[in-house]
């Protein structure tokens, strides 16, 4: 069953995160992925059929979207005992299959997912240059079975945050899988 993302508060501050990226090893902040435009954070996963859907584009549209100054990061939160594909080794070998320009962040806590108020996958979140929340949506209109994903809904909202423009009033909510949440006092 689809999950909608939980509406968030416009101008809500980024919250600071300090994470490991499977496929570099090293450690990566906010700080070393905010471009001087804002930053684009991205909760995925490599199970969730709808991540699996916009998977393609996504490297095009973070290319396009860091040229125009703004950072990108994705994160990955899921449980990876209940969900091994989305372990962090399956997260680094699906992030170079794909070429992804981007560091593909594991939240092995969950406590940065929870910050966000991330509650599926894919969820979008873009910050201006003060990292205040400008948009939080779909990616596009596209689902699995029902069109290619273009990023059209995200793309329109990094060319209002670039332009100037005001921020984009109809936002319409990401529609995905659940964040796999691990059990209270699981480790992983």
């Amino acid at each position: 069953m689809a999950t909608h993302a939980t509406p968030q508060r416009l101008g809500m501050p980024a919250p600071p995160f300090d994470l490991p990226d499977p496929r570099s090893g090293r450690d990566v902040s906010i700080d070393d992925v905010a471009g001087d435009a804002g930053l684009l954070v991205m909760f995925i996963c490599n199970h969730c059929p709808y991540v699996q859907h916009v998977a393609p584009a996504l490297g095009d549209a973070a290319r396009d979207v860091a040229a125009r100054g703004v950072g990108v990061v994705a994160i990955s939160a899921n449980d990876p005992v209940e969900y091994p594909s989305d372990a962090p080794e399956a997260m680094a070998a699906e992030a170079e299959r794909r070429g992804w320009p981007f560091p593909y962040l594991f939240d092995e806590t969950q406590e940065v997912a929870r910050a966000y108020g991330a509650v599926c996958t894919p969820d979008f979140y873009l910050f201006d240059a003060d990292r205040a929340l400008v948009y939080h949506g779909q990616f596009d209109d596209s689902r699995p079975g029902r069109g290619e994903p273009t990023g059209a809904d995200l793309r329109h909202a990094v060319d209002a945050l670039v332009t100037g423009k005001p921020t984009v009033e109809h936002q319409r909510l990401s529609v995905g899988c659940s964040i796999k949440w691990k059990p209270a006092g699981a480790t992983t």
